[in-house]
């Protein structure tokens, strides 16, 4: 998976950084109206990370979040042998941690990144996927495909007090995410 948020200096200039290839695991449950229609429920773990120099200093933001996606499915046939799938949804993140990391030529002089995050998130996901059936009956399959997520909401936190060598190191972020996923489903 690849982030993407934007992050500011203590100056408020926006921070070009490297998205760093993340990783999540997942569950789903669907309830299929018919074999073209269907709703299904996610429950993901995924840690989004960025890198960044600011001056001399190296910096990496992680951000870990267990998100519950509730998607519309639209399919060309469940049970088909290959069935081509497209979902969209709104999607809740609920933040499970956060951390900041400083390497590089560090000093007294140097500003302190505080990186404060919302509780929550939320989000607009998208994808569309492959799905083979491994069986006679297609109920059991693998499935390959892509996912993206649009954060709607500024996922910053700049309400605590901080010292003037402190600055926030996401100011106004919105969270985007572009993954590639593959796993295994079982129909019933």
């Amino acid at each position: 998976m690849l982030s993407h948020y934007y992050m500011q200096t203590p100056e408020g200039i926006t921070i070009k950084g490297t998205g760093i290839v993340g990783y999540g695991f997942a569950g789903l449950l669907g309830f299929n109206f018919n074999s073209h229609v269907e709703l299904q429920a996610e429950v993901i773990y995924n840690s989004i990370s960025r890198d960044y120099t600011e001056t001399d200093v190296n910096r990496k933001v992680n951000l870990r979040y267990v998100n519950i996606p509730f998607l519309f499915s639209l399919n060309s046939g469940k049970f088909k042998p290959v069935n081509l799938n497209i979902v969209v949804g709104p999607q809740l993140g609920i933040m499970v941690g956060n951390t900041v990391y400083t390497s590089g030529t560090v000093n007294n002089d140097t500003p302190v990144a505080i990186l404060t995050v919302r509780k929550s998130d939320l989000g607009l996901a998208y994808g569309a996927g492959l799905d083979f059936g491994l069986n006679r009956s297609g109920t059991f399959r693998v499935g390959v495909g892509f996912r993206g997520v649009y954060g709607l909401i500024n996922i910053s936190n700049t309400s605590s007090a901080r010292a003037t060598t402190e600055y926030y190191v996401l100011d106004k972020a919105h969270v985007e995410t572009y993954s590639v996923y593959g796993g295994l489903s079982f129909l019933f």
